[in-house]
């Protein structure tokens, strides 16, 4: 019988849990979970921020991520899945992963929408294998749905981000990166 050293523990240990993360949904409903999750997001959206609505019909395409967790302590990640929506069409499902280091503690979870306001913006997206949201994303916060609207400023923005239905309470300065990668779900 051999031993195992510490480290050959540790890449059987991290083989393993790769692989089991690495199911192909094939079989599964996920599109369809993930279809209604997003109608559900946008209705709520629409509902409590009726400035979305003109942001909406504006743009070449939206990114909805119906529920996106946020854990940290220390070190700090997030994970969620959504559909990538041209007009009413769903055209691609993506996954969004992000970590962060720094002092932060706690967990929330929120929605967030990308509308993509140029065409090449979407394009550049679209055609990524994965895309990281970057210096040219204009986030817009709001916990009053009447105030959150496309200003001047946003508009001219080639992706803005719609943050919205935080829960929970996380803490801390972080330095932080999200990327979206393409899934089959």
């Amino acid at each position: 019988m051999s031993n195992f050293s510490r480290r050959q523990f540790g890449l059987a240990a991290l083989a393993g849990t790769t692989l089991a993360a690495c199911g192909n949904g094939i079989g599964n409903n996920g599109a369809a979970t993930i279809d209604a999750r997003v109608d559900s997001t946008l209705a709520f959206m629409y509902e409590n921020y009726p400035g979305t609505r003109d942001l909406a019909q504006r743009s070449a395409g939206q990114l909805i991520m119906p529920l996106v967790t946020e854990v940290g302590l220390g070190l700090g990640g997030s994970f969620g899945r959504g559909a990538l929506r041209v007009g009413q069409s769903t055209v691609d499902y993506y996954s969004s992963a992000s970590g962060s280091a720094g002092l932060q503690i706690g967990a929330q979870q929120y929605s967030h929408v990308l509308f993509f306001m140029t065409q090449e913006a979407l394009v550049e997206f679209r055609q990524a294998p994965g895309w990281a949201a970057g210096a040219d994303l204009e986030y817009a916060l709001s916990s009053q749905g009447e105030t959150l609207r496309a200003e001047t400023t946003t508009s001219l923005s080639p992706v803005i981000a719609v943050v919205f239905g935080q829960t929970g309470l996380r803490l801390g300065a972080t330095l932080e990166g999200t990327k979206y990668t393409r899934i089959i779900p």
